[in-house]
């Protein structure tokens, strides 16, 4: 049994929430083939390696913000019957004015968007999910999000079950890596930057071999139909306007071009055909049916 399929022993934490030194964290060869943990590419951007239960946490203290997650979905494990814990904490590893906690989401219109799905690492023995579940609730995995919902949004949140579908015969296992794409031109509010897209990077086998799906969510305001609705949103005080959330499904080398993060293999097991045209190079999702698997 790997040791991160171990109930904690007592005194280290648990589903009260606290994040000890003992959790081993996302596995590097969950999938057989190694799929790395995204860090940045350029090695003067500072991050902070946290590891919780079957994920990791790259943080980024000077932004207050993850600049990457990675988790291990086992899905014939998943335990869809644990109670949703709800309760949102720091992470006693790092000073909490380094993480982004209730002030920035308080008497606004901002949800803490999980980057690390809560039941993505619930699965495993009872006690190791409940504290799977309790860990995705450290500010760290949060990040501002509109509170819009709509088919963007559905698609995006439904995207881990859809390829956990799909690998049905490839024993229901999925590497998922995600988190929000950082850029000096966030706007700020509150003490932050709030980033205006998110990434996220499903790895699984297929036909025995490794292969990758890339796909960023896009909650930037529409200017072009949202401009009266943005100008009033630009009050002092007030959060970014958002727009309505848009998926697409992207190259896995563009997903590494916009983070500045490194993918590993992944940019060269893409499901997405290379040969798109230019314009579709972006392919905007209004359904499941619209992804690509197969290159």
């Amino acid at each position: 049994m790997n040791p991160s399929d171990s109930p904690p022993p007592p005194g280290s934490g648990g589903a009260d929430g606290a994040a000890p030194a003992d959790r081993t964290g996302y596995d590097e060869s969950f999938l057989g083939p190694v799929v790395p943990l995204p860090l940045p590419a350029r090695p003067t951007v500072a991050t902070v390696i946290l590891p919780y239960t079957h994920f990791t946490v790259v943080f980024r203290p000077d932004r207050r913000l993850a600049a990457s997650t990675a988790v291990c979905v086992e899905g014939r494990e998943l335990r869809e019957d644990v109670p949703r814990n709800d309760v949102w904490r720091f992470d006693p590893r790092l000073p909490e004015e380094q993480q982004a906690g209730d002030d920035i989401y308080r008497n606004n219109s901002l949800d803490r968007g999980h980057l690390v799905r809560r039941l993505d690492p619930v699965w495993g023995p009872a006690a190791v999910a409940l504290v799977a579940d309790a860990d995705t609730f450290h500010f760290t995995n949060a990040a501002p999000q509109a509170d819009v919902f709509n088919q963007g949004k559905k698609i995006w949140q439904g995207l881990e079950n859809y390829l956990l579908d799909h690998a049905a015969a490839f024993d229901r296992r999925l590497t998922v890596l995600t988190g929000p794409v950082l850029q000096d031109s966030d706007p700020p509010y509150r003490g932050i930057q709030v980033p205006m897209r998110f990434w996220k990077v499903a790895a699984f086998l297929q036909d025995g071999a490794l292969a990758a799906a890339g796909y960023v969510l896009d909650q930037s305001p529409d200017l072009s139909r949202d401009a009266e609705r943005a100008l009033a949103g630009a009050t002092a005080g007030a959060p970014p306007p958002l727009g309505p959330f848009r998926t697409y499904q992207v190259p896995v080398a563009d997903v590494a071009e916009i983070t500045e993060l490194e993918f590993g293999p992944l940019p060269d097991v893409d499901v997405m055909p290379p040969t798109r045209a230019p314009e579709e190079r972006w392919r905007r999702l209004e359904s499941f049916e619209d992804i690509v698997l197969h290159p």
